[in-house]
């Protein structure tokens, strides 16, 4: 390790990076820059030849070296010997396991040989990939680990990536079919074996498609076949089955594109998300569908998931399941709204399999929310942000993976790429360290001058979204590691990796700055409002616009991230806007469009004014303005919680871990709430909710005061304190209004306070309508 200077290692500390664990002492290693790649003579396989191909193609596009491929021995050079059987005139060929999808790497320096062996086509394709994690290499260099010896096997068979060519995913619309084989190929380094493309799902127009929908599906299955990936496809039903017309239209248009696909390995049908039809029409459709499948792909298999069944619907389908037990289904899927994977592998036939069907492109909303997110990165990076969560991910991987035959991730695009990378490696060895994966990732794609540090950068931003962005001097941290990897890195500034990763250091950087300027605008502009008795309440909102209008800090930091944005635009299609880059939709990863969203209650502040000047009496005015000055602030003994807000929740009691609890099915978590296209004007405390904590918790409280516990949110709440039932004094249930609730006497003799709540009985309501709380006070009343 170099020495390192003051700055650093203060960047290090606050990363929390270790200066004594840096990682392995760099391995010896020997220079093959004038290697010879040997092939076996006679029939090769499609993907060993691709192999070969994927071996100097990517060796060249590294280093310029132009390695040559042949089946006879070159002498004087190092060999690298590359195949899935017996090399020509070499006798001794080292041992490997023969399973499918084997590999062993060999490093022999004083033969002057690199083994890479496949058990098949498919294994030498990833000892290839392995090759080049391992690989230290530089323009006209490439050297390799003199001690290497490695012989392995996948753990999981299902290894896959949903990369659907359409309207709605944020990058992949806009890729030509060489961006498709690139990305498959760079997704093969680290295991993929699957492909989980939608043919069908909408009609949607997308004006960055360079090719037609339907003639890149069938590129991309061609591509898969060149690879010996196997090709999926996800297909739901949006319309009723029971029309037979538009069924039977449906048949044909299916068996039209089952005829075309040169390769075709598996298809997936979601019982839900979208789609809402009952078992027994979902079951006799896939029946026909496996009639139509047999006729072109007879190896392929049919798959279900039972996304948003009830429990008499999913007791249906395992009861169809064992009474036929079709040969022409593959086995189940486990995806968001399914019943739990657990039961589900405990249920299913042991004949078939289950696949995971993990969301790891959405950090709100979705399956695997981000625990305790700030709403100052919810309401400007949404959705559907470049989130590497490299650790998380790998936990949620080999919690569920014992249960499963492994995955086929859903992903709408290339800001989840280091998720992938995570899960591909973790489902080949699911005890592949986190640190060390990201290591080989940083190698293949940035080089091994930068590759140890940066994957402490992306560990680091990961750590940006843990606890409130005001409070995690963190962030700037990463974003100064970033910057000198930067300037130490100018031949990476086109490599969209690289773009993504500074996008998310300048991003999380200039949300922290501005979230705390902006806080501090509003608690200057409340005390304007308390002048109001004075100066008169117009004056006094006049003075609280002018400061809350005070410009946005920074905008050193906001020029890049629009930099970095048209940069990831041209390299690699990712649509950051939906007017200026073409997104499909606000939650789309359009994080442009939301870089200036208020991180305080300035337009909510606006409206409310608004509607204050219309009053006709000045002191009804100066009592509204005396309750929003005094909102987030009660006074002297009492509280205030913005209780999704992990800023300002301190009163709310949390369960379990994600350790123990990765789903948060013990632990209730935020709803960030996406209104308006994600443009609402609503307070921010109304914007993130829970339902419901596991408590309030209130502690040295005055046992002889009076208090009164107010909240809002909207619908109902069966409220407890120390465990009894409280009756309201004011009650009403839409968004933003107040609740109250008085507190008796006995539940404080103690001095603390519990509050609880009953779970209403909301079955029949969307989950969007379902009761929910935002805020919380305690108020003491003299």
């Amino acid at each position: 390790m170099e020495s390192l200077d003051l700055v650093t290692a203060f960047l290090l500390v606050l990363l929390g990076v270790s200066l004594l664990a840096q990682g392995p002492v760099a391995a010896e290693t020997w220079d093959i820059s004038d290697a010879a790649v040997l092939v076996r003579s006679g029939d090769r396989s499609l993907a060993e030849q691709t192999a070969a191909e994927v071996l100097v193609e990517e060796v060249q596009r590294r280093t310029g070296l132009e390695w040559v491929i042949s089946d006879a021995i070159s002498t004087g050079k190092p060999t690298i010997v590359l195949g899935g059987g017996p090399v020509t005139a070499i006798d001794t060929v080292p041992k490997l396991a023969d399973r499918p999808e084997a590999y062993r790497l060999v490093a022999d320096p004083k033969a002057g040989r690199i083994w890479i062996l496949g058990a098949d086509g498919r294994g030498a394709l990833y000892g290839v990939g392995r090759f080049l994690r391992e690989l230290e290499w530089a323009p006209g260099c490439a050297r390799f680990p003199k001690a290497m010896d490695i012989t392995t096997v996948p753990a999981y068979p299902i290894r896959g990536h949903q990369l659907g060519f359409r309207a709605r995913a944020n990058s992949y619309d806009a890729w030509n079919e060489s961006q498709y084989e690139q990305y498959i190929r760079e997704l093969v380094f680290f295991g993929l074996n699957a492909v989980e493309n939608i043919p069908f799902e909408d009609s949607q127009p997308s004006p960055v498609m360079p090719v037609p929908r339907e003639e890149m599906n069938l590129r991309i299955s061609a591509i898969c076949q060149r690879y010996d990936v196997d090709y999926w496809v996800w297909v739901p039903a949006v319309f009723d089955l029971g029309n037979a017309t538009l069924r039977a239209a449906e048949l044909d248009s299916h068996e039209a594109f089952f005829a075309a696909c040169p390769r075709l390995d598996g298809f997936f049908f979601p019982g839900g998300d979208p789609g809402n039809n009952p078992p027994e029409l979902v079951l006799p459709f896939l029946e026909d569908v496996a009639k139509r499948l047999e006729t072109h792909h007879p190896e392929a298999r049919i798959w279900l998931s039972m996304q948003g069944f009830d429990p008499r619907e999913t007791t249906q389908v395992y009861k169809w399941i064992d009474e036929h037990a079709p040969d022409w289904l593959g086995g189940l899927v486990a995806g968001p709204s399914s019943p739990p994977i657990p039961a589900t592998r405990k249920r299913l036939p042991d004949r078939y399999r289950l696949r995971h069907y993990p969301d790891i492109t959405h950090t709100i909303l979705c399956q695997y929310e981000t625990s305790w997110w700030d709403l100052a990165f919810s309401r400007t990076l949404g959705r559907e942000a470049c989130n590497p969560q490299p650790v998380f991910y790998a936990h949620i991987h080999n919690w569920y993976a014992p249960y499963t035959d492994g995955f086929i991730t859903y992903s709408d695009g290339v800001h989840d790429d280091i998720n992938k990378a995570i899960w591909s490696a973790r489902g080949w060895d699911p005890e592949a360290d986190v640190r060390g994966m990201l290591i080989e990732y940083a190698r293949v794609f940035f080089g091994p001058q930068v590759a140890e540090r940066a994957a402490d950068g992306i560990l680091a931003l990961e750590r940006n979204w843990e606890g409130p962005a005001a409070q995690n001097g963190a962030i700037d941290a990463t974003l100064a590691w970033w910057q000198n990897l930067e300037r130490e890195s100018p031949a990476l500034s086109t490599n969209w990796r690289w773009q993504l990763c500074l996008l998310r250091a300048h991003y999380d950087a200039y949300v922290r700055h501005r979230i705390i300027a902006e806080q501090a605008l509003e608690a200057e502009a409340n005390a304007c409002l308390a002048e109001a008795p004075a100066v008169g309440a117009d004056a006094a909102m006049d003075a609280a616009l002018r400061v809350l209008e005070t410009p946005t800090c920074r905008p050193d930091l906001r020029a890049r991230i629009e930099t970095l944005c048209d940069d990831l635009f041209h390299s690699i299609g990712l649509q950051t806007s939906v007017e200026k880059y073409h997104a499909s939709g606000a939650e789309r990863g359009a994080v442009l469009d939301f870089v200036d969203y208020p991180l305080n209650n300035r337009w909510w502040l606006e409206d409310e004014f608004a509607k204050i000047r219309a009053m006709a009496d000045e002191k009804a005015k100066c009592e509204r303005l005396e309750i929003i000055r005094t909102w987030e602030n009660p006074g002297p003994g009492s509280f205030y919680d913005d209780v999704g807000n992990v800023a300002k929740s301190p009163h709310v009691v949390r369960g379990e871990a994600l350790n123990t609890d990765p789903e948060m099915l013990r632990n209730p978590g935020q709803c960030h709430w996406w209104w308006n296209d994600g443009l609402s004007r609503a307070r921010l405390s109304w914007q993130v909710s829970m339902n419901w904590p596991l408590a309030m918790r209130y502690e040295g409280l005055d046992p002889e005061a009076r208090y009164v516990f107010r909240m809002t949110g909207c619908g109902d709440a069966f409220t407890r304190m120390d465990g009894a039932r409280v009756e309201p004094t004011l009650y009403d249930k839409g968004i933003g209004e107040f609740k109250e609730f008085p507190v008796p006497p006995e539940a404080i003799k103690d001095g603390v306070l519990e509050v609880t709540w009953d779970t209403p009985l909301e079955l029949d309501l969307n989950w969007r309508e379902q009761s929910r709380i935002t805020e919380a006070w305690l108020l003491r009343k003299e």
